[in-house]
């Protein structure tokens, strides 16, 4: 149907008429989307008519219409999912609207790519153009904005809504919507209206909230009725089916899916059609006609494969798993379900884990980078100010300056050289903290939360995870921070360091009465290397009861204790189990802490002290080890 489509319009003949209204707009030739659109409303579905504008467009140098032109013929090819041919019109349109410095075409172009990297599920890409989208449109007076700006704006909305949606952040998704809905009711949009109340209705189906669901698509069809879109009819049709299904009212889900899938097809849809045959495929499942709903699914699960929707491939596999479950073939019930797993994994891989990894690797590389321009500008300050003062110095004292400018100098190399230091040892500590490994696991940690439904599990580790994530990456940047908000820093450490242990590790902090530990000063992220020392080297090879407790007491005048108690294998098992190893843990940590330590000492009156004391049992045998640190104050 999709091919014949495409052959009808290549052989269609261009009427005088239409070439008319080309030349009347190109005579005319508007800046705005709704001016062009008054021209090519009715043709903008016609791709043969779309690529003659293009085509006239370029002859006589009016990127405008060319660009209207791209989009919408764009449009054509990402509804019937030929998803890499319409992001290549749409980036071309997007090159030519900056060149044309066409700000409404612009956000226009961005959202229509922001649209194609959603449906592809690449969700990072998808929310940066449409945020980039909403950002330039912001740029420009609520009073002087287009109509076509304004529903640009509503674009955008919608678009960070269905992201959200995607990333399971239904209350978020669903503000965003509203939002986008009251723009639109100024607009009396009511395409957009109905796209925003079957986005609404989606959000309340997946919170199990039926009835509210249902009231929303059935107020999208009606819109849709009205402005008489099939597109837009055959989804809200399928998605209120989905709903009688879970209602267990079978006999109208089947006859409105069977509907909708006949009208999908005339459609062209791909990801609609395999849609539709995965849910006529659970609907007959549910009534118990495994042959007609193993026909359905297998339909849907060639589609999906064939056009490459991973949520298709999944939601196919696992009511097909669950069909050979109830005719007792447990062995290909267990084959459809490893796929139904594997292809689950790589969707919340795409909208989860990378997700969040890649905002963590953003963040971390922007801020060094940062930090490195801001210690370059200073260095180049510096220089200046050298020079300025060598030249000062030279014309009134010549003999006194000469002596005074080389001390200067001098003072100024060593300082520098201790500030490069200083530095490069809190880069090498916010490595250490921030090594690969640890992201990794603590991110596959929470992953199998999400992959066994643990839904509580995983949203609180992952909050802990990035609260962790960013008091470190806050902390790098500051020489000293108060006892107070170091001790919370290593407890949210060994919140995520303890899944990987199945939580069987015991940690508390005690802290004696007479301690204000928000008063005290420490260098930053200090304890954690010796918290995972012990962790590694001591607990991780002991086997029942495992217990680590840090200890906060004053010590002899000017200085607090820190003792950092485990009872672990000793350091003499230790080393024993660390050299049967073929992999060893390197704990530089430990001497980076040591050397950061003697350098904010310098700053005291004292010196801090960092002693290694082994515990016995009764019998004289190893039973743990404790890490005594005195801190100076004064």
């Amino acid at each position: 149907m999709v091919l014949l489509f495409f052959y009808s319009a290549r052989s269609q003949k261009i009427s005088d008429q239409f070439k008319n209204e080309v030349a009347a707009l190109i005579d005319e030739a508007p800046r705005t989307y709704e001016r062009i659109d008054s021209f090519l409303r009715s043709s903008r579905k016609d791709t043969v008519l779309m690529k003659f504008v293009i085509e006239q467009a370029k002859k006589n140098q009016y990127p405008d219409a060319e660009i209207y032109a791209l989009n919408h013929l764009g449009r054509a090819y990402r509804d019937i999912s030929n998803y890499p041919k319409a992001l290549d019109l749409f980036q071309e349109a997007l090159r030519l609207s900056i060149e044309a410095d066409n700000l409404e075409f612009r956000i226009y172009s961005l959202n229509m790519i922001s649209v194609v990297y959603r449906r592809t599920e690449a969700v990072k890409s998808a929310l940066d153009y449409s945020q980039e989208a909403l950002e330039l449109a912001e740029t420009i007076k609520p009073e002087d904005r287009s109509k076509g700006l304004k529903r640009s704006i509503n674009v955008s909305l919608n678009s960070i809504g269905n992201i959200y949606q995607l990333l399971e952040q239904y209350d978020l998704a669903i503000e965003k919507f509203n939002e986008s809905m009251k723009l639109e009711e100024e607009l009396d949009n009511k395409l957009g209206l109905a796209i925003n109340h079957q986005n609404v209705g989606e959000c309340y189906e997946a919170t199990g909230k039926l009835e509210p669901a249902l009231e929303s698509f059935q107020k999208s069809l009606s819109y849709n009725e009205e402005i008489n879109s099939e597109k837009g009819k055959v989804i809200c049709n399928y998605s209120i089916a989905h709903v009688y299904v879970h209602q267990k009212r079978m006999d109208e889900a089947l006859t409105m899916l069977t509907s909708s899938l006949e009208r999908a097809k005339a459609l062209g849809d791909q990801e609609i059609i395999a849609t539709i045959l995965n849910n006529l495929g659970w609907a007959n499942l549910n009534i118990g006609d495994f042959s007609k709903a193993e026909a359905y699914l297998q339909e849907g699960l060639k589609t999906a494969k064939m056009y490459n929707y991973p949520s298709e491939i999944s939601e196919a596999n696992k009511f097909l798993s669950e069909l050979w479950m109830k005719k007792d073939d447990f062995k290909k019930a267990m084959d459809f379900y490893m796929e139904f797993k594997k292809y689950e994994e790589q969707v919340t891989n795409n909208l989860n884990v990378r997700y969040v990894n890649d905002m963590i690797v953003r963040y971390e590389a922007e801020k060094q980078s940062d930090q490195l321009k801001s210690l370059e500008e200073e260095v180049k300050n510096q220089a200046i100010t050298l020079r300025k003062n060598k030249t000062m110095l030279l014309v009134t004292f010549i003999g006194l300056a000469l002596a005074a400018g080389i001390l200067y100098i001098l003072y100024r190399q060593y300082q520098l050289s201790s500030e490069k230091k200083l530095l490069t040892l809190e880069q090498t500590m916010l490595r250490s903290q921030m090594n690969p490994h640890f992201l990794f696991n603590s991110l596959n940690s929470i992953k199998l939360y999400i992959i066994n439904n643990e839904k509580k599990n995983a949203v609180h580790y992952l909050n802990k995870f990035s609260k962790l994530v960013r008091k470190i990456l806050e902390a790098s940047s500051q020489r000293e921070i108060s006892l107070a908000e170091e001790l919370e820093t290593v407890e949210l450490y060994m919140n995520i360091e303890n899944i990987r242990f199945s939580n069987e590790i015991s940690f508390k902090i005690n802290i004696a009465d007479d301690i204000d530990v928000h008063s005290i000063k420490i260098p930053s992220l200090i304890l954690q290397p010796f918290l995972e020392n012990a962790l590694w080297h001591g607990l991780s090879s002991k086997e029942g009861e495992k217990n680590i407790h840090p200890d906060v007491t004053k010590g002899q005048e000017g200085f607090i204790n820190i003792a950092i108690t485990d009872d672990g294998v000793g350091r003499d098992a230790a080393e024993k189990i660390k050299e049967r190893k073929v992999l060893k843990r390197k704990s530089v940590g430990i001497n980076i802490t040591k050397e950061r330590l003697a350098n904010f000492s310098k700053d005291y009156q004292n010196s801090f002290h960092v002693e290694i004391i082994d515990i016995y049992d009764d019998d004289n045998k190893p039973s743990g080890t404790k890490i005594l640190l005195r801190i100076p104050t004064i």
